[in-house]
């Protein structure tokens, strides 16, 4: 038998046949060699089936193509767990089709979980890349502010208050230990396109600690049909929040987490979803605070 790659990548799609050539070929560029990758077709009708089996024929043993029973969509949760349930690497982590890895990205997210035993998942931020538009970009590529410490270990629930309160955004480009993946369940099926992530590390952190790195490692494709964006033209800057905040209420309550500083935080959020116009003007007055602490120093 063969020894097991270092790092499984799951590279879901959907009708990506712009973008996912280029994602592919990002992990197929990676400085760290030890991979397999995984691409998980969720229902694709356009040509993008065809570019994934030309990869898996490229590269043999190294790359293969999955998909549900019958051709089906089953939203982006589902698409992860079955990549999962096909991930023979010790760690797994996740690219979307529309998004690249940087080169090192690979090498720099297993070193993290390699230099820190007790971490089960490891992020950095992520570049929001406006500029692969050319002329037509709306604005500058930037990277995230992490809005936690770098370089250190998170004990639970650390992290998972940091996403309740805002003070941090749901990683993307995560790695995590195949073990606790498994552990925990993979994704929550009923999140197929939005929340995703953030029902994923809520179930992670609320247990397990997590390493962070300065370094970008992972650019997010910013254009107008990814699902973010679609949010966003909603109209409703907390696009789905509730059902997460409810999901969460219910995972605690599997859990036996009856209070203690996530329940406490869970209940203030639930509060500004229910005042949508307060949490609005709230949320103006941070960002205005955080601007005029940037000026000043």
């Amino acid at each position: 038998m063969p020894r097991p790659p270092a790092v499984s990548v799951v590279l879901i799609f959907l009708d990506a046949e712009p973008f996912l050539d280029h994602a592919i070929r990002s992990v197929r560029a990676q400085t760290l060699e030890d991979w397999e990758l995984l691409l998980v077709d969720d229902g694709s009708r356009d040509g993008s089936g065809a570019i994934a089996r030309r990869h898996a024929a490229e590269a043999a043993g190294r790359i293969r193509c999955l998909e549900h029973e019958g051709g089906a969509n089953l939203g982006m949760s589902a698409s992860r767990n079955l990549g999962i349930a096909h991930a023979s690497g010790r760690y797994v982590t996740f690219l979307d089709a529309d998004d690249v890895l940087l080169p090192d990205a690979l090498r720099t997210l297993t070193g993290l979980l390699d230099g820190e035993p007790r971490a089960a998942m490891a992020y950095g931020p992520v570049q929001y890349w406006y500029s692969w538009a050319g002329a037509a970009a709306r604005r500058g590529d930037f990277v995230q502010r992490l809005g936690v410490p770098t370089g250190v270990l998170l004990e639970p629930p650390e992290l998972l208050l940091a996403f309740l309160r805002r003070r941090a955004a749901a990683p993307s480009g995560m790695i995590v230990r195949a073990g606790v993946l498994r552990r925990i369940g993979g994704f929550v099926e009923a999140f197929r396109g939005m929340y995703e992530d953030q029902a994923f590390c809520a179930k992670l952190c609320l247990m397990h600690p997590v390493i962070t790195t300065g370094t970008c490692s992972y650019r997010y494709r910013q254009h107008p049909a990814s699902s973010s964006a679609a949010a966003d033209r909603s109209g409703e800057p907390d696009y789905g929040r509730r059902a997460f905040l409810e999901w969460l209420a219910g995972y605690l309550d599997g859990q036996g987490v009856k209070g203690g500083p996530v329940r406490d935080a869970l209940g203030r959020e639930l509060w500004w979803c229910d005042h949508p116009w307060l949490s609005r003007v709230a949320r103006r007055a941070r960002r205005m605070m955080r601007k005029l602490r940037r000026i000043s120093t």
